[in-house]
């Protein structure tokens, strides 16, 4: 068992190492690491319908994409991550109780009544602190799981506030539960490192063969190159999110209601309408006709109309306020 643990807090950089570990690996490996601000959806997941895309905008939150299913988490560096990768034919999938149980030994010695409930929970008084998730890539099997240790709530808690009316699709949901911080429960104060050192060490003592490993510049280099050629990027990230419909009603005070419907596949716009009750000396189809086949992404958008004066279609509506409609 190689135990690893990660100073990297680049959410990037520690989606890519997982991919890269399982896949070039032999060996079991047990993993903890930390991410700065980010939200982290699930494989299947539609990622614009799981984010509040304006608060993750304004607070420059990283939005990645992961390897496994399930739903969207929010990471800041209070919260604690850890990762199994092991090999073998007798591997049981989601077996989530067996890579949750040393954690919930170390919340024992700590003298908290942590629970597995649920699917792939883990509570204390009914209140969730991990989130857990797994794939199989050949014979081997990767677990990850969320520790809440000492997040801050209320990013959490506006960073994954979408608004439920805006998409229609088939994408796996995230179901919203009542969470906790573990350090609310200790009976003796310890931060997130120290608690980091507990569940390394119980880990080490489980298995007799468990050796530290530390990063090649290899590592580095190959980690980095996935990052560059997947995780960092939209396609990854938010092209390759199922297909769906988009739908939002905006009011404004200069031009009225505009109603925007959009069908996107891929990652891409296929088809645009826009109603209301605006007032246009143009004809809105231009708009609608150069929205298609264009990446529903704010970037991309934006210069796709940005050849038009929106005036002239949706009354006084700016190039700023037409974007944000769409998102």
């Amino acid at each position: 068992m190689l135990i690893i643990k990660r100073h990297h807090t680049n959410p990037y950089f520690n989606l890519a190492a997982e991919e890269y570990f399982l896949n070039e690996f032999t060996r079991d490996i047990f993993m903890l690491w930390r991410n700065e601000p980010a939200i982290i959806v699930g494989k299947h997941q539609n990622t614009l319908s799981e984010i509040n895309s304006d608060y993750v905008k304004e607070k420059e939150i990283t939005v990645v994409r992961r390897l496994t299913g399930g739903g969207a988490v929010f990471h800041d560096l209070g919260n604690l991550n850890f990762t199994f990768i092991q090999s073998g034919t007798d591997h049981t999938r989601n077996d989530f109780r067996k890579y949750t149980q040393p954690i919930l030994e170390v919340l024992l010695k700590l003298g908290i009544d942590a629970r597995f409930e649920g699917r792939n929970d883990l509570t204390i008084d009914g209140k969730k602190f991990s989130g857990n998730a797994e794939t199989v890539w050949k014979n081997r099997v990767l677990h990850h799981g969320t520790l809440l240790f000492s997040a801050l709530m209320t990013d959490l808690g506006h960073a994954l506030k979408a608004d439920p009316t805006k998409f229609q699709d088939k994408a796996v949901k995230s179901v919203r539960s009542r969470v906790t911080n573990i350090s609310e429960h200790l009976h003796e104060p310890m931060d997130v490192m120290q608690f980091s050192d507990l569940i390394q060490d119980h880990i080490t003592a489980m298995y007799p063969d468990a050796v530290f490993y530390d990063l090649t510049d290899e590592d580095h280099r190959l980690i980095n190159e996935l990052v560059r050629t997947k995780y960092s990027t939209w396609d990854w990230n938010f092209g390759n999110s199922p297909a769906y419909n988009f739908r939002k009603v905006m009011r404004t005070e200069n031009s009225g209601t505009l109603e925007y419907c959009i069908d996107v596949q891929n990652g891409v716009i296929k088809q645009a309408r826009i109603y209301g009750d605006y007032f246009s000396h143009a004809d809105p189809a231009e708009i609608e006709t150069a929205l298609a086949g264009v990446s529903h992404q704010e970037e991309a958008v934006r210069k796709a109309v940005s050849g038009f004066d929106i005036k002239d279609y949706f009354g006084k509506l700016t190039l700023d306020e037409f974007v944000k409609g769409l998102f």
